[in-house]
């Protein structure tokens, strides 16, 4: 084994540890291929593609439908107004910004919906490549990362109670792990609420998920549609959780969310590898621009119907 595949196998585990993050992960990954390059090219493409479908599908082992629809009753209005305005804004910058029409529709559900995830879950329907795929889960986790230490600062400066708090961050920031890290450091009162309203929007990935697979289909309409039927086994996983019989553990589920997690994690370090120096200046920094003005008028506005109405 040559000293490149054992700093492979080492930077595997550190991800996999405590000290790593889905970030941390795709940085490192980056930062392999733009100084010494990718040990195993050979886990691209289609590996790295079922990994990512798998995690997907055994995240939804952590969702009760049940306590996310009397969730998301609460927070409809709210859920519904950034799913929908998130998407038109989205594409409305994206075409001003002229960024390609895979990378908006990518960054665009990544910050309507569940960040990372969503990304996930959209990319195979649209048939995205690697490096749209890249950029665009990278401009979310550097939002994502932003948002886990303003999102405190912002609430307590501002005096919003637990239940506005964790609304806000349910609506607002894209990713589970950061709307959860961020709810926590703020109180367990708004954890409670930013975790159920926060699962209740990532429902959203399967129909919107299925209707952009029949959006990017071909134009010969005797074309081939590539349906991620993985977003089925997903809803299924969740349906497992609500309705499985008593006898089960929890614990059982919990180590399969904790699983998904480690495969998110181990794909955003294989993804950010099969970047290179050519791929991110194809690319531009046109893709961050539109995540980031997306998620500021998002947050903003957000923000201010919580403290309005909530």
């Amino acid at each position: 084994m040559t000293w490149q595949k054992a700093l492979f196998v080492l930077l595997i585990i550190f991800i996999l540890s405590p000290w790593g993050s889905p970030f941390l992960a795709l940085a490192l990954g980056l930062a392999m291929a733009l100084t010494i390059g990718n040990p195993f090219p050979q886990l691209g493409g289609k590996p790295t593609t079922y990994l990512l479908q798998a995690s997907v599908v055994m995240l939804g082992f952590g969702m009760n439908l049940g306590a996310v629809l009397k969730a998301g009753q609460s927070g409809i209005l709210f859920i519904l107004a950034v799913v929908f305005g998130a998407l038109a804004l989205g594409f409305l910058f994206g075409k001003l910004l002229g960024t390609s029409k895979r990378i908006t529709t990518l960054i665009t559900m990544g910050t309507a919906i569940c960040g990372g995830s969503a990304i996930a879950a959209v990319g195979p329907a649209i048939k995205a490549e690697n490096d749209e795929m890249s950029v665009s889960l990278g401009t979310i986790f550097v939002l994502n990362a932003v948002a886990l230490f303003t999102f405190p600062f912002i609430g307590h400066s501002l005096g919003m109670s637990q239940e506005q708090f964790g609304l806000w961050c349910a609506v607002a920031i894209q990713d589970t792990s950061s709307v959860v890290g961020a709810s926590s450091a703020y109180g367990a009162a708004a954890l409670a609420i930013a975790a159920t309203v926060k699962l209740a929007r990532a429902l959203w990935i399967a129909p919107l998920a299925i209707g952009l697979a029949f959006a990017f289909r071909e134009k010969d309409a005797k074309a081939k549609i590539a349906i991620p039927w993985f977003i089925f086994l997903f809803v299924a996983a969740a349906a497992i959780r609500t309705f499985a019989p008593a006898v089960i553990q929890p614990s059982i589920f919990d180590s399969l969310v904790s699983l998904a997690k480690a495969g998110f994690a181990v794909t955003l370090f294989l993804i950010g590898l099969s970047l290179s120096v050519d791929m991110l200046k194809k690319v531009g920094i046109r893709p961050f621009l539109l995540g980031t003005i997306l998620w500021i008028i998002i947050a903003s506005l957000t923000l201010w119907a919580v403290l309005r109405f909530a």
